[in-house]
């Protein structure tokens, strides 16, 4: 076979496959890419989530340890599998020779790391000759994240390659640290499956509740908002507006939000549904989304509510003030309880303004352009893989 021929290897690290943006960011770029150029391994630290089976057939799939789904339902071995899993993944974190077995010792081309979590995998890798490419989806000021901000700066310099999925999050890394020693840069904006997104939009699901219903989808993460979300809620029952508010996701936040609505009294009108394989029901049988997040970067959900046509509110954070125009196609507010209550108090009293951003939403699908999106990650790809046959030349 000659060089020409070669097809060229790529292997993405990745944490697992639980629903979130980044992991359909994962597929969605995976499925695109051109497997006559392209040899695709994913290999995952844990074969976890929902997503974990999605991905299409050409891809290689490896995994370092077995994911919660099948673990013991006995409580007691459950536990010990956890702790067995950890000590197991904190060895291979400390001699990526191990993680040479799980790959068969094949050697990769590109190693890619799709977020943050996995940088120090890809840069600790035994493979010095690959070309290392990084994502970055986070605000790098968020005070969550500051914890994991010195590995971040400190895996940063040593990519060949940076892509940030929005100019907002590249702006901010550059203003927040400006002398740090950057690699090649591009800015890739996230892909928006249309055409699948509006076809399984289609399914039936149960009925929601009666009355006007605001649906979010996400992780149930601190960083979403929601427990300022049930607040403003509360606010607007006790004054007498009727709504419903659903939210579809899981997360580590689910036990203090449930005896939030609880406390609250709530528990009626503020429904956790969730994880579900499909949102996009929700989406498209609520009368309009809220996204109440601290910090996003390119919400890939925003712009799934906005081709499903549905009037949304959204903190005005990453890229969102550029996806949606305020007033115009959705309504824009600070990461704020009372904003959110003022908000959606407008979008339960003011049927004009629902109608003029319903009208303009009919034409909103050709601000997505998704074939420049792959070209730019192929084109990415193939520019490392250049520059890595020159040095060995």
């Amino acid at each position: 076979m000659s060089a020409e021929n070669q097809k060229i290897k790529v292997l993405f690290r990745h944490r697992f496959m639980e629903m979130g943006g980044v992991e359909k960011v994962i597929l969605s770029i995976i499925t695109h890419l051109n497997p006559e150029k392209f040899d695709i391994t994913v290999c995952l630290n844990l074969n976890q989530g929902e997503l974990r089976d999605e991905f299409p057939k050409h891809v290689k799939k490896l995994y370092l340890t077995d994911g919660r789904e099948d673990f013991s339902k006995n409580p007691l071995i459950h536990k010990l599998q956890l702790i067995r899993r950890k000590i197991k993944l904190s060895r291979i974190q400390k001699d990526p020779k191990i993680y040479d077995r799980f790959l068969g010792n094949k050697k990769f081309d590109i190693e890619v790391a799709p977020s943050y979590s996995t940088f120090s995998s890809v840069i600790n890798s035994t493979n010095t000759a690959s070309r290392k490419l990084g994502w970055f989806h986070s605000e790098i000021n968020v005070p969550k994240l500051q914890p994991l901000v010195p590995d971040i700066l400190q895996n940063f310099p040593k990519f060949d390659h940076m892509i940030y999925c929005s100019q907002k999050i590249k702006d901010m890394m550059h203003q927040y640290y400006p002398d740090l020693k950057y690699p090649g840069e591009s800015v890739v904006i996230n892909a928006i499956p249309i055409e699948e997104i509006k076809r399984k939009a289609e399914e039936k699901i149960e009925p929601l509740p009666e009355g006007p219903v605001f649906v979010s989808v996400g992780r149930l993460h601190d960083r979403k908002g929601y427990h300022k979300l049930i607040d403003a809620h509360k606010k607007l029952i006790d004054e007498g507006f009727h709504h419903s508010i659903i939210i579809v996701g899981s997360g580590e936040e689910m036990q203090n939000l449930t005896a939030q609505i609880s406390a609250n009294n709530v528990q009626d009108t503020f429904i956790l549904a969730g994880n579900r394989m499909n949102p996009y029901p929700y989406i498209k049988n609520a009368d309009y989304f809220i996204l109440s997040s601290e910090s996003e970067a390119w919400p890939l959900v925003i712009a799934e509510a906005l081709i499903l046509q549905k009037p949304i509110i959204a903190t005005d954070t990453g890229d969102v003030g550029i996806m949606i125009k305020d007033r115009e196609t959705g309504y824009l507010i600070n990461y704020d309880t009372n904003e959110m209550y003022a908000a959606m108090k407008t979008f339960l009293t003011n049927p004009e303004l629902i109608t003029k951003i319903r009208k303009n939403l009919k034409t909103i699908e050709d601000q997505f352009d998704n074939q420049k999106i792959f070209d730019a990650v192929e084109g990415i790809l193939e520019d490392l893989y250049q520059k890595k046959n020159k040095l060995q030349e």
